[in-house]
């Protein structure tokens, strides 16, 4: 079998203005960035199209470290419903530079169902994850600036709010200490770093309804609280608008391809551990307006993505999507069913048995949306035809649709029974308008509590005296009215990444709160979660090169 690159570099692409012509876009419309990519103008969606057309997420079950493969179901589901005649659109994320040099690799599917070009998607592509970290740094230069220049005014800082972004994984940059040496450098203070996917600009980005929403939740990013106790925005240093101009090109999704030369939206990256783990609303709604069936998916286990999809995103943008499909491997239920690690690719028959506890859980708690579900069996070599048969017979039993899915050795051919049951499904038993796990009137410790022991199976939630602390900021502010975003680990359901399967019995401990004023939500951290992620021992970057001129390793 060969890799992803070299599967990448066999396929022939064509010029993205032949892909935009498939879907009634103009080339006026277009902003090419070189043959094979281009940005596209939000201004041709189309409401009355979304309202026809049929949204579809993709999410897990628990992932393992190697992942589900989600973006390989979802991109080879789009290419097995165009292959039985329906015309589909995959909206996704754009990956992040941390996971694609540090533990994961690229981040653009996988095999025969990738969207291309693969190596410009997985490094700089458009540049909008910089525009974001530019963005962003940008605001904390100048709120250093501001305190710098106000000073003998009398005007300072009682606390500072605002990090600092990188997209790199840096575990070295999470606490730092700030104008250091001579006065002309600044007062100290200090500081640190998240990941790029975590910052509050990346979540403005994506929950943005267009350029004026962009501007307006821009200017109300709460930066800290002045010395005399008053809260401190970007509307008070007067420069949401150079922020806006940082972004202008950002905001706009870009149009690829995927192996089959089918259309695919990618556009934003937020991480579903520690931040809300969906692609652009504005995304999303141009893959509806494009494609009768518009499939995208949320990031990590359902516990994560989806439950953020739900809860942040189809709140906000007024989405309702048509199904979710849960993704399932054979490795990963031989982990929640107590394997071990180094041995999840042998034949267990009775591990696959044991991790449907999993696999019941996530089920249970998407259909606790009103959501109907369908159970897409993501088939890898080492998969044996009785471990599959054990899940669809367990599924069968339970009354859910299972179906299986090789894409990745098959391109759309190996997508074509997870499509027809797909349509068939949509077409005989919809989901339901979303029931949301809570209402906007719930205060956020209630929020909370009804995500842990609704969504985890916890007994209940716990804030340290630092969380309380900013928990008292967000009430006296009025903001109890916003969704809540839980940062924990994405390996279990639990705040303990070894915990697999369906830990009962513990608490989910909530040791900070990040107010984020203008993506209207406020993130809890949970247990040990850092939003700047660290490098394993081994890292994916000593396997990335370039040979004769080729780039390898980022697979």
């Amino acid at each position: 079998m060969k890799s992803d690159i070299e599967i990448a570099r066999s396929i022939r692409l064509r010029p993205i203005r032949q892909i935009a012509q498939g879907l009634g876009i103009s080339e006026d419309e277009l902003e090419p960035y070189g043959k094979y990519i281009a940005k596209v103008p939000e201004q041709i969606i189309d409401e009355e199209k979304i309202k026809q057309h049929k949204l579809i997420l993709v999410t897990a079950i628990t992932p393992t470290k190697a992942g589900i493969g989600k973006t390989t179901v979802s991109v080879g589901l789009a290419l097995g419903l165009n292959k039985i005649g329906k015309k589909a659109v995959v909206a996704l994320r754009e990956p992040s530079l941390g996971p694609c040099f540090g533990m994961k690799g690229g981040a653009a599917g996988g095999g025969y169902a990738q969207v291309l070009p693969m190596e410009k998607i997985n490094l700089h592509f458009t540049g909008d994850f910089h525009a974001i970290t530019s963005a962003h740094n940008m605001i904390s230069a100048l709120l250093d600036n501001y305190i710098y220049q106000h000073k003998d005014e009398g005007f300072a800082m009682r606390e500072i709010l605002w990090k600092r972004v990188l997209d790199v994984n840096d575990r070295n940059l999470r606490t730092i200490v700030t104008g250091l040496g001579a006065k002309v450098n600044g007062e100290v203070m200090e500081s640190g770093f998240d990941i790029t996917p975590a910052s509050e600009i990346m979540a403005i980005l994506c929950l943005a309804q267009d350029e004026d929403d962009l501007r307006r939740r821009i200017e109300k990013i709460l930066l800290g609280t002045t010395i005399d106790g008053k809260p401190f925005y970007v509307k008070d240093l007067g420069v949401a608008g150079a922020i806006c101009v940082l972004l202008k090109d950002a905001i706009r999704p870009n149009l690829v391809q995927t192996t089959e030369h089918t259309p695919a939206i990618i556009h934003g990256g937020p991480f579903a551990n520690i931040a809300h783990g969906c692609n652009s609303i504005v995304a999303t709604r141009m893959a509806l307006t494009l494609g009768d069936y518009a499939i995208t998916e949320a990031g990590f286990g359902a516990d994560l993505g989806a439950e953020k999809f739900y809860d942040i995103k189809c709140r906000k943008a007024g989405l309702q999507p048509a199904l979710t499909i849960l993704v399932a491997t054979t490795q990963g239920l031989k982990m929640h069913g107590g394997v071990a690690v180094d041995a999840i690719k042998e034949p267990n028959v009775e591990g696959v048995k044991a991790g449907l506890a999993n696999l019941d859980k996530h089920i249970q708690n998407l259909q606790s949306f009103g959501q109907t579900v369908v159970v897409c069996f993501n088939r890898y070599a080492t998969d044996t035809d009785e471990e599959i048969a054990i899940c669809r017979r367990h599924c069968e039993q339970m009354g859910i649709g299972f179906a299986v899915n090789d894409a990745f050795n098959r391109g759309g051919d190996g997508a074509v029974e997870l499509a027809r049951l797909v349509v068939e499904t949509i077409d005989n038993q919809p989901s339901r308008p979303l029931h949301f796990a809570y209402a906007d009137t719930q205060g956020i410790e209630e929020k909370a509590d009804a995500v842990a022991k609704n969504i985890y199976g916890a007994k209940g939630v716990t804030f340290t005296p630092a969380a309380k602390k900013k928990l008292q900021i967000v009430h006296d502010m009025g903001l109890d009215s916003y969704p809540i975003c839980i940062a924990k680990t994405q390996y279990s359901f639990s705040q303990d990444q070894k915990a697999y399967g369906v830990p009962t019995g513990f608490s989910i401990a909530i040791r900070d709160v990040v107010i984020n004023n203008g993506a209207e939500m406020i993130v809890l951290i949970a247990g040990d979660i850092m939003r700047m992620p660290g490098l394993p021992k081994s890292p994916q970057a000593e396997h990335i090169d370039i040979v004769d001129g080729e780039i390898v390793g980022l697979s």
